[in-house]
């Protein structure tokens, strides 16, 4: 699940702390994405290995602060990139390492 493509707010428990969900079925390398881009700005994270048969290798994001939500932060600009710039929802969903605050102008396939 993309966090951008749901406008839903999810909380749930992980590790004893009640935490808004950010994604869940998450690779290994966007849980380490993500809990590197939050923590760098100052966010709590915690992330849950869920082991299921179907899914060997998910994982649950999530943000102690509960009010937090990604859609906001990203189309708001609250989130900054390690090194200082505004994250862009492609920044985000890696599908881009460039940050330019157009997004609308991102095609795919360019």
């Amino acid at each position: 699940m993309l966090a951008l493509n749901k406008g839903k707010h999810i909380v749930a428990e992980i590790e004893g702390v009640r935490c808004t969900i950010i994604e869940s079925g998450a690779t290994e390398e966007r849980a380490k994405f993500l809990k590197e881009l939050l923590e760098s700005n100052n966010f709590v994270i915690k992330v849950q290995h869920v082991t299921k048969e179907d899914e060997p290798g998910s994982f649950t994001i999530g943000i102690t602060s509960l009010t937090f939500n990604p859609v906001i932060a990203v189309y708001e600009r609250n989130l900054k990139t390690t090194d200082g710039h505004v994250v862009s929802p492609a920044y985000w969903n890696q599908e881009t390492t460039f940050c330019d605050p157009r997004y609308w102008l991102l095609r795919k396939g360019k």
